[in-house]
C-alpha cells in the first residue's frame, strides 16, 4: 500500500501548495496585481481575486479523492494559464536587484515541474477512487 500512500501524499502536498498560493491572493493582493498582464480586460485586482479563487477551488479538487483526477488536470491547466503573469514579472524585474531577478526568472522554468507534478497526480488517480 506504500505507493498508494505516496501518491496520496503527493496529491495533498500539491493541494497544500495551491491552497497556500490561493490564500495569498487575498492576503497580499498587491503583489499579484503587479504581475497581471495589462492586456487582460478588467482590473488587475479582479484577476488577482479570480485566480485566487481558482487556485483554492483546484486545491480542494486535488485534495478530495473523488475529484483528484479532474483537480490534477485543472492544476496543470492553471499552471499553464498563469505562465504569462510569470513572463510579465520577469520582464518587469529586469532592472531589479539580482535577488529579485533570480526569483522572477526562476519562476519561469518552475512551471515545467509544476505542470508535470499536477499531470502525474491526475494520471495516478483511478477513474473511480474508493
Amino acid at each position: 500500500m506504500e505507493p498508494t500512500r505516496s501518491r496520496a501524499r503527493s496529491a495533498l502536498a500539491l493541494a497544500a501548495l495551491l491552497g497556500l498560493a490561493g490564500a495569498t491572493h487575498f492576503t497580499r493582493p498587491k503583489y499579484y496585481d503587479a504581475i497581471v498582464p495589462r492586456t487582460l480586460p478588467g482590473t488587475p485586482r479582479q484577476w488577482t481575486y479570480a485566480s485566487g479563487v481558482a487556485e483554492l477551488a483546484v486545491a480542494a479538487a486535488v485534495a478530495t479523492p473523488r475529484t483528484r483526477r479532474l483537480g490534477g488536470l485543472a492544476a496543470a491547466a492553471l499552471f499553464v494559464a498563469v505562465f504569462p503573469a510569470n513572463v510579465k514579472m520577469a520582464l518587469d524585474f529586469r532592472d531589479k536587484s539580482p535577488k529579485a531577478r533570480a526569483i522572477a526568472y526562476g519562476r519561469l522554468p518552475l512551471q515545467i515541474p509544476l505542470v508535470a507534478w499536477a499531470w502525474k497526480v491526475a494520471k495516478a488517480t483511478p477513474d473511480h477512487p474508493g
